[in-house]
């Protein structure tokens, strides 16, 4: 057993001290940095546990120091792992793949993205990596000699084909002979070890390719899709590019939705609708000059595997205000202005998002719009958090193939004490859009012992997939009070079924449906200075010099 690379979590409350020693039963699986493996066969997963349990995926780093072959320009958190994604088998959802950022850097990126498998529905974890970086094996003969990678993510084919993407830099962002690449990787053996990665976009200078994902076709095995944004001089499109031969080569990547100039897209992801449409969701930000004048969630659709798309759709205004510790005013680097998108087997989408409108503007709730029609109408938002009084955020929406959905979210309901930012991660579920059940999924830690990378950093998204009718939430965590190895990537086992759950779960209902707000000076103000600070995060690394905290 590994248990030398089970470290002490934070603590736990009473209700959770059982399944923490369920948890410590567990074998969890941490390999080395590279294309490490498990067995040759898929093992039978054990019996459903009577508790949900709780398993940490990340050890200690496996980087050398120095491994990037840079003097450092900010400050790199060891032994911290952030911004983790999850990806399930369509047809095996034992089958899970993950990817995270390995020792994050306070101006920009991490040394490189690590990734794990689990073949027995997220109880155990075996670790590799894709070469995006130096400190993963990138070099110039396998296209991965690059100082800094960051925003990973994964997908896995019907097929069983695995994928795995990333952004790559070197240099400073933005400036005469810097370079920013999007990479991909596929696995042929599910995730257990990776190919050399494809370059699907390779700049030097002035553009920037920023916030890609990848996404697996579940209707047509070996059919993946990229989409990523370009930050270029005033105007910033969608990217799009496509593999039919399960990531062996893929077609150049084209313009698929260009905003016009003074117009910026973020957050770019596909999804696949039973029938096979994709639809393109994506941040869409309008300015007249300088001064911000329009935020929205947008989806695009194509009915013909990404060849061609419709006119942009707008699913709803965003007035998001970011989250902040609210005795020090330390900002919380989290998913404002950003959102989550998924896809149901029965032709149900559902976002969710930051945004301040229930609460006249003063802190950020958790949002939620879903579509019957196939992303072509959407209905008004309504708030999900159940504790309305205090900020949520960093929200990331799944769809169980039952139809019903899940939201997991960040929220302050437990932050008592001005020495600390005490916070919780929730699991909602419904499965009709009006009545939600709400679970703990990690206990409560202290926010403020993440990283700092202009703002608090556990990421700007989390992973949530399922299996059958459990949830598995893959997730960051700060590990309260240690300097050393700040953060940690955890997957949660969720069944409404298990004894935890169900002691502290509460069934309410969603608010009322809400419009967006009438805007003031001081709400424009907000909004906008909102706005800035996502994009200016964005392109953090055009500076690559230790950033002051901000206030």
């Amino acid at each position: 057993m590994h248990t030398s690379l089970l470290r002490a979590r934070p603590p736990v409350p009473a209700a959770h001290a059982a399944f923490r020693a369920f948890c410590l039963s567990i074998v969890v699986v941490v390999a080395g940095c590279g294309g490490d493996g498990g067995g040759s066969s898929d093992p039978e997963p054990p019996p459903p546990p009577s508790l949900d349990p709780q398993v940490r995926i990340t050890g200690t780093s496996p980087f050398a120091a120095g491994c990037d072959g840079v003097l450092p320009t900010g400050t790199v958190y060891v032994n911290s792992e952030v911004e983790p994604h999850v990806a399930v088998h369509p047809s095996n959802p034992n089958h899970l793949v993950a990817a995270w950022q390995q020792d994050r850097w306070s101006d920009g990126a991490a040394r490189g993205t690590r990734s794990a498998v689990s073949f027995d529905g997220g109880r155990t974890w075996t670790a590799s990596s894709a070469t995006f970086s130096r400190c993963t094996g990138g070099t110039q003969a396998n296209g991965g000699d690059y100082q800094r990678a960051s925003d990973p993510w994964v997908a896995i084919g019907p097929d069983g084909t695995a994928y795995q993407i990333a952004i790559a830099v070197s240099g400073a962002a933005q400036t005469a002979g810097s370079v920013g690449a999007v990479l991909a990787s596929r696995s042929g053996d599910g995730g257990r070890t990776w190919d050399t990665p494809v370059t699907l976009i390779r700049d030097e200078g002035l553009p920037f390719n920023d916030k890609e994902s990848i996404t697996a076709d579940p209707t047509t095995p070996g059919f993946a899709y990229a989409v990523w944004d370009r930050l270029d001089d005033d105007r910033g499109p969608i990217l799009f590019a496509r593999t039919t031969d399960a990531g062996h080569s893929w077609e150049p990547a084209r313009v698929i939705y260009d905003p016009g100039p003074n117009r910026q897209t973020l957050n770019a992801q596909v999804v696949v609708l039973p029938d096979g449409t994709l639809v393109a969701f994506m941040s869409r930000f309008v300015y007249a000059g300088p001064v911000l004048v329009a935020n929205a969630l947008v989806v695009l659709r194509s009915p013909d595997k990404g060849v061609t798309w419709s006119a942009p759709i707008t699913i709803s205004a965003v007035q998001a205000r970011g989250a902040t510790d609210p005795e020090a005013g330390t900002l919380i680097r989290d998913g404002a202005n950003l959102g989550s998108i998924a896809a149901g087997r029965n032709g149900q989408l559902a976002v969710v998002w930051q945004d301040a409108r229930f609460s006249g503007g003063q802190r950020d709730g958790i949002a939620f719009s879903r579509s019957l029609d196939g992303g072509l109408t959407w209905t008004t938002p309504v708030q999900l958090n159940r504790v309305p009084a205090v900020q949520a955020f960093l929200p990331t929406v799944h769809i169980r193939d039952d139809g019903t959905i899940g939201v997991s979210h960040f929220d302050l309901r437990s932050n008592t004490s001005a020495a600390s930012l005490l916070t919780d991660y929730w699991l909602l579920q419904t499965s009709d859009g009006v009545a939600w059940r709400e679970t703990r999924i990690a206990a409560t830690f202290d926010y403020t012992t993440a990283p700092f990378a202009r703002g608090l950093f556990l990421g700007d998204y989390m992973g949530l997939v399922s299996m059958g009718t459990t949830f598995v939430p893959v997730y960051a965590l700060a590990n309260s009070g240690n300097v050393t190895d700040r953060t940690d990537v955890f997957a949660s086992l969720v069944s409404s079924a298990g004894t935890a759950a169900a002691a502290e779960s509460v069934a309410t209902t969603a608010g009322p449906p809400t419009e967006a707000l009438p805007l003031d000076a001081e709400l424009d103000a907000a909004f906008a200075a909102s706005v800035r600070r996502t994009l200016d995060r964005r392109r953090e690394l055009s500076t690559l010099r230790t950033v002051a905290p901000e206030r």
